[in-house]
């Protein structure tokens, strides 16, 4: 995860693709040419799924900036190792139900 968001913050459209599920990855580009101010990346949680060692989920927070507006991406990240690589396949948003079910 911190790999992917180092590659974003350079550019490195190379190695997200390298390090993307093949079945997910999209064939437009991944890497903008807007101008962004990366400024930092939380992980909040990350586990392997129970069932799967080979699976993991990762939730973040990455902040940014364009254009000197601030955004904040926050995502649960799905992962698969395969020949001891792992691998982005997709991302979902949490929603503040998800956290209401969580702090249960």
């Amino acid at each position: 995860m911190r790999s992917r968001y180092t590659a974003y913050t350079l550019g490195d459209e190379a190695y997200l693709r390298a390090t993307w599920d093949v079945r997910t990855c999209p064939a437009e580009k991944i890497v903008h040419d807007e101008p962004t101010q990366w400024l930092g990346l939380e992980v909040k949680n990350y586990s392997l799924d129970a069932g799967n060692a080979h699976s993991a989920l990762v939730e973040f927070v990455a902040r940014y900036k364009i254009g000197g507006r601030a955004h904040r991406l926050h995502e649960v990240s799905r992962f698969l190792q395969e020949n001891g690589k792992w691998f982005y396949v997709d991302g979902s948003f949490p929603t503040k139900d998800d956290k209401k079910r969580k702090d249960k």
